[in-house]
C-alpha cells in the first residue's frame, strides 16, 4: 500500500518551535558583537537622512534596575525602527559621572579623611567599575549602540566642553553670584538642585505666636477707629519655629480681608476667612471675641511691630503668596530661610540676615540657640516664645514635607553665597532665559502630548538655577574670582578655555592642580580660584554640547530625547535651559516620556515588599526578547505593570507570533525566490490578496512606529495580523494548497511567492521589538548567518493591481466564511462533525456579494474549507450546514465522492490522484 504521507510537501525548518531563548541569546549576543555588526550598520547607512536620539545619561552606580531596562529598550526598538525606515540613526549610550551618590559610596568604602586628589580618583575609579556592571546588562538586553565607545561625563573631553558650556553662559550673561535661600542637606552639607528634592509626610510642630503693634493710633486710624486701648498683636502660624530668629517681617495678602479681634489675649488681626479655626486653636469661645473692624491687606501696608523674643522692628509687607488656606493669613517673613520670603524683602529693600551656618548650627551671636542645630532649636523656640507670653496655641502636624533623595532626611531653606543660572536676569541679547525656554518649549513636540503642559508649568515657576556645589567630585567651576569685590576676572572667558585646554588633556584634576600663577601672573594675588563644582544635572544638560556638537557620527539639535516622566524637572529641563543660555533654542525636536514600572497590582517596587522584578532575573528566566515584548506591548505614557503572570501572558504572545513565523520559515524550505517566485499579475487572487493584507500592516506599523512612537499598538497590529489575518483565515486555507499540491506546481509557487514577501516583511517588522528572534529567523529565511535583519530596511512589496476591488472581494468572502464557521460550530458541539471539510454548506448571498462568491466556482469549497458548497440569492447571508456523505480522503483529508475512483489509488481522492500520478491540479483563486 501507498505511503502517501511521503507525498505531500510537509516541510521542517531549523527554526525550532520552542525559542529556549535565555539559553540561546547570549551567543548571538556575541556572534553579533564578534561580528561588528555596528561598526557594519554605521557604514551601510552613511549618506541617508541623519535621526538622532541622544542618550539620557543614567548614573554610574548600582545595577540596572528595571525602569532602566524600559528605558534603553524603548531608545533600542526607535533606533531599530528609525533605521528600518531608512535613516542613519546612531546610538552613542553615556553615563553620569560626578556627583554625591559615588562619593558617599567611595566615603564608604575607603572613609572621608582621604586628600582631595585621592579621592577623586577613588570616585573615578569606582565610576568605571559600575558602567562596565551596568554596560554588559544593557548589551544583555539587545541593545544596539557604540557600546565599545559610549560617552563618559568623566571622560576629560566630555569635562572641557562642559567647562566650556558654563562659559558661554557666563559670556551670555545668566551666571551670577548671590545670597540667596536653597534648599540645603544639612547632611550632604550643600544646595540641592530641585531634581534633588522628594517629597514625603513629616511631623512638624505648629505654632501660633503674636507680634505686637508698635503704634496703636496708627493700627486704629488704618481699621477706621477712633482708638484701639490695650495692645494689639498681628498672629502668625509657623511649621517652622526655627526660622523666628531669622524673622525680619510679616507679610499679608493684598487683597485678602483681615479682621481685628477683641479677645482675652488682647485686639488681634487675622484674616476673615482663617478667623475661625484660628480662635479656636487659640481655646476662645465665640462669646468671648467680637470683630471691631476689618480691612483689606493693603491698608495694613507699612505698619509695624516688634519682633517676638528679640529687639528687632518688623515691618507689614504686601506679597503675593499669601493665602487663606492654612494658619492665619499672615507670614512671617525670613528672608534667608525661604523664596517668597527672599522675594518679598528684596523688592522692599530689607537686608537678608542668616544666623544658621553651613552645618544646620545657630551662629555665635544668636542668644540662646548658638550651636545649636535648627532642630534642636525648635522647642527652644517656642519655650522663648512662650516665656514672652506670645505663644496661642502649640500643636503638631503631618505634611507634606521636602526631603533630600538621598538621605531621606528633611531639608531647610537656608541662604548661601552660591551661583545661579538668573531664570529672568536679562542676558547680552536683552532676553530672558525663561522667555526663550518657553519659545522653546512651544515648538517641542511632545509624545504625549501632556508633557508640553507639564515642561511649561515647571518652566514658568521654577527659581534661579543654583550650579554650584561645594564637593570635591565633579566639574570645577573654572573661574577666578577677586578676593573683596567677588567679581570674576575680566579675561575670564580666555582663562576660562585655558583651563579648559588642560582638562582636555588631564581631567578635572588639572583644575584643582592649578597654580594659579601659571595663568594670572601679576593679578593671582587679587583673585581665587572658585572652589564650586557644578550641579551634576549642569553635567547632564550640557552634553548636547559637549556630545552632540563633538562626536562626528551625531548631529545637533538631536532628533529626540527620551526619558522618564521625572525629567521633565531633572534632564530636560537642564539640557533645555544651557542650550537656550548658549544657543538660543532647544537641543532637541521630540520629547518623549514614558512612566514609572509598578507591581501587578499598581503598587511602587520594595526590596522591603518583594515585589521587585529584576531584568537580570527576566532575562535569565525567559530571554531579553520577553521582556521587550512585555515594554513593547504596554502602553508607556502611564505606569507600567508587570509581574510573573504579566509576563507569563507575554510568553504566551511570543509563542503565537513563533508559531507563525516557523509556519512561515518551514513552508518555504524549498523555495528559491530568484528561480521559484511567481510574477504578481499571475499569483492566485487570494495570494494577492494576502499581500495586500501584508502591505497594509506595514503602513499601519509604520504610523505606529514613527509618526506615535506607539508601540503597544504596533503589537496588537501585529499579533492581530498573525492571529486573525494569517492563523485563522490566510494560513488555515492555505495549507490544502502548499501541503497536497505538487511542489513546484504554479499554485503552490504563488503561495509560496505570497509567504516569501509575507515573511520578510513581518521579520523586519518584528525586528525592532524582537531583535533576537528576528535575527534566529532572518538566518533561516536569507540562508546567510553573517548577513543580519540590520542590514535592511523597509520591505518592497512587488504591487498588487486592483487593490480596491480586490479587498471588497475578499472582505466579503471572510464575512461569508465567518458566517459558515459559526454555522459549523454547532456541529462540531453535538460532534455531528469533527472537521468543518466533513461538512456540506447551503448559503443565501445577497445580491451586492454573489458575483464575489459565484467569481470562486468549485474553489469555493477551500476557501471555506468545506466538503460541498451550494449557493443561492437570498436578502441576507446565511448559512445552512449538514454532514457530507463522501468519503475522507486518505491524503488530503477532505470528504468527497470520488474517493477510489482510480483502482490504482482506492484511499484517495482525484484530486490527490492528479496531484500524486498526475499532471497535477490546477487552481485560479484559492
Amino acid at each position: 500500500m501507498t505511503d502517501y504521507s511521503k507525498t505531500v510537501n510537509l516541510l521542517d525548518t531549523p527554526f525550532p518551535m520552542r525559542g529556549n531563548l535565555a539559553k540561546r541569546e547570549g551567543g548571538w549576543l556575541k556572534s553579533w558583537y564578534e561580528q561588528k555588526r555596528y561598526q557594519k550598520l554605521r557604514k551601510l547607512a552613511a549618506g541617508r537622512p541623519k535621526f538622532i536620539l541622544h542618550d539620557g545619561p543614567p548614573y554610574a552606580n548600582g545595577d540596572i534596575h528595571i525602569g532602566h531596562a524600559v528605558n534603553k529598550v524603548l531608545k533600542d526598538i526607535i533606533i531599530r525602527s528609525k533605521t528600518l525606515a531608512g535613516f542613519d540613526a546612531p546610538y552613542v549610550p553615556g553615563w553620569d559621572c560626578h556627583g554625591l551618590p559615588i562619593e558617599l559610596m567611595v566615603e564608604k568604602k575607603h572613609g572621608k579623611n582621604i586628600p582631595a586628589a585621592k579621592f577623586r580618583e577613588l570616585c573615578r575609579e569606582y565610576a568605571r567599575e559600575q558602567i562596565a556592571r551596568q554596560k554588559q546588562d544593557f548589551m544583555r538586553l539587545g541593545v544596539l549602540g557604540d557600546w565599545e565607545h559610549p560617552y563618559l561625563t568623566m571622560d576629560y573631553q566630555t569635562e572641557a566642553d562642559i567647562v566650556r558650556t558654563l562659559g558661554k553662559i557666563q559670556q551670555g550673561g545668566y551666571l551670577y553670584r548671590g545670597e540667596k535661600p536653597v534648599q540645603f542637606c544639612l547632611d550632604c552639607g550643600s544646595s540641592l538642585a530641585e531634581a534633588e528634592v522628594e517629597y514625603k509626610d513629616k511631623v512638624s510642630f505648629a505654632i501660633d505666636v503674636a507680634y505686637q503693634f508698635k503704634d496703636n493710633a496708627a493700627l486704629a486710624t488704618v481699621f477706621g477707629l477712633n482708638e484701639i486701648l490695650g495692645e494689639a498683636y498681628a498672629v502668625i502660624w509657623t511649621t517652622t519655629p526655627w526660622t523666628l530668629p531669622a524673622s525680619q517681617a510679616i507679610c499679608v495678602g493684598p487683597d485678602v480681608v483681615y479682621q481685628l479681634f477683641d479677645t482675652p489675649k488682647g485686639k488681634l488681626v487675622l484674616a476673615k476667612e482663617l478667623a475661625g479655626a484660628a480662635l479656636e486653636r487659640f481655646g476662645f469661645d465665640v462669646d468671648d471675641t467680637a470683630v471691631l473692624a476689618e480691612v483689606v491687606g493693603r491698608q495694613l501696608e507699612n505698619l509695624h511691630l516688634n519682633h517676638p523674643f528679640l529687639d528687632r522692628d518688623i515691618p507689614v509687607l504686601l506679597g503675593e503668596h499669601v493665602t487663606t488656606e492654612a494658619g492665619t493669613g499672615l507670614v512671617h517673613t525670613a528672608p534667608a530661610h525661604g523664596l517668597d520670603d527672599y522675594f518679598a524683602c528684596l523688592r522692599y529693600g530689607i537686608q537678608l540676615y542668616n544666623p544658621v551656618n553651613a552645618e544646620g548650627r545657630y551662629i555665635s551671636d544668636v542668644p540662646r540657640l548658638a550651636g545649636m542645630t535648627v532642630w534642636e532649636g525648635n522647642p527652644v523656640v517656642i519655650d522663648w516664645v512662650a516665656e514672652e507670653g506670645r505663644l496661642l496655641s502649640n500643636g503638631k502636624i503631618t505634611h507634606s514635607y521636602a526631603h533630600c533623595w538621598r538621605h531621606k532626611t528633611p531639608l531647610i531653606y537656608r541662604a548661601t553665597g552660591q551661583w545661579f543660572i538668573g531664570m529672568d536676569k536679562e542676558g547680552t541679547d536683552g532676553k530672558t532665559l525663561r522667555n526663550k525656554a518657553m519659545d522653546a518649549v512651544e515648538v517641542t513636540e511632545f509624545f504625549p502630548a501632556w508633557g508640553r503642559a507639564r515642561l511649561e508649568a515647571m518652566i514658568e515657576g521654577r527659581p534661579d538655577w543654583v550650579v554650584s556645589r561645594q564637593r570635591y567630585w565633579g566639574t570645577p567651576m573654572a573661574f577666578f574670582a577677586h578676593k573683596e569685590t567677588g567679581q570674576l576676572h575680566p579675561r575670564s572667558a580666555e582663562l576660562l578655555e585655558e583651563v579648559a585646554k588642560r582638562i582636555e588633556q588631564h581631567g578635572i584634576e588639572a583644575w584643582f592642580a592649578l597654580d594659579k600663577h601659571e595663568l594670572l601672573g601679576a593679578d593671582a594675588d587679587e583673585y581665587d580660584k572658585l572652589p564650586d563644582t557644578l550641579d551634576v544635572w549642569f553635567d547632564s544638560g550640557s552634553t548636547h554640547y559637549a556630545v552632540l556638537r563633538q562626536r562626528p557620527e551625531l548631529a545637533w539639535p538631536a532628533d529626540l530625547y527620551l526619558e522618564g516622566s521625572d525629567q521633565h524637572r531633572g534632564w530636560f529641563q537642564s539640557s533645555l535651559l544651557t542650550a537656550c543660555a548658549t544657543v538660543g533654542s532647544a537641543p532637541y525636536k521630540q520629547l518623549l516620556t514614558h512612566g514609572f514600572v509598578v507591581d501587578g497590582n499598581g503598587q511602587k517596587m520594595s526590596k522591603s515588599v518583594g515585589n521587585v522584578v529584576a531584568p537580570q532575573k527576566v532575562n535569565d528566566s525567559l530571554g531579553a526578547d520577553i521582556l521587550r515584548l512585555w515594554v513593547a506591548s504596554t502602553d508607556y505614557s502611564g505606569e507600567l505593570a508587570i509581574s510573573d503572570e504579566i509576563l507569563k501572558r507575554v510568553s504566551e504572545s511570543y509563542r503565537r507570533l513563533r508559531n507563525t513565523l516557523r509556519f512561515l520559515l518551514a513552508n518555504l524550505s524549498d523555495f528559491n525566490p530568484a528561480k521559484d517566485a511567481v510574477p504578481v499579475d499571475e499569483m492566485l487572487e487570494l495570494d494577492r490578496y494576502a499581500l495586500v493584507l501584508a502591505q497594509q500592516l506595514q503602513q499601519r506599523v509604520a504610523d505606529d512606529y514613527f509618526a506615535r512612537y506607539a508601540f503597544h499598538f504596533a503589537v496588537q497590529d501585529i499579533v492581530h495580523f498573525c492571529s486573525e489575518d494569517m492563523g485563522a483565515f490566510y494560513l488555515d486555507i492555505l495549507k490544502d494548497r502548499l501541503y497536497t499540491m505538487q511542489a513546484g506546481s504554479h499554485g503552490r509557487r504563488s503561495a509560496q511567492t505570497a509567504l516569501y514577501h509575507i515573511t520578510r516583511n513581518l521579520v523586519l517588522l518584528l525586528s525592532p521589538i524582537l531583535c533576537f528572534t528576528a535575527e534566529e529567523a532572518w538566518a533561516v529565511l536569507s540562508g546567510d548567518e553573517e548577513d543580519s535583519v540590520l542590514y535592511h530596511t523597509g520591505h518592497e512589496f512587488p504591487p498588487v493591481a486592483d487593490v480596491d476591488s480586490l479587498t471588497l472581494k475578499w472582505q466579503a468572502i471572510r464575512a461569508l466564511r465567518d458566517t459558515v464557521n459559526v454555522a459549523i460550530e454547532s456541529l462540531r458541539a453535538d460532534k455531528s462533525v469533527g472537521s468543518s471539510l466533513q461538512a456540506d454548506v447551503a448559503i443565501k448571498v445577497p445580491t451586492d456579494m454573489l458575483p464575489y462568491v459565484a467569481a470562486l466556482g468549485d474553489e469555493l469549497r477551500f476557501v471555506l474549507m468545506v466538503a460541498k458548497v451550494t449557493v443561492e440569492a437570498g436578502e441576507e447571508l446565511s448559512a445552512t450546514v449538514s454532514v457530507d456523505q463522501g468519503t475522507k480522503c486518505e491524503r488530503c483529508w477532505h470528504y468527497t465522492d470520488d474517493v477510489g475512483s482510480d483502482p490504482q489509488h482506492p484511499t484517495i481522492c482525484g484530486r490527490c490522484v492528479q496531484n500524486v500520478d498526475g499532471a497535477g491540479e490546477k487552481r485560479l483563486y484559492a
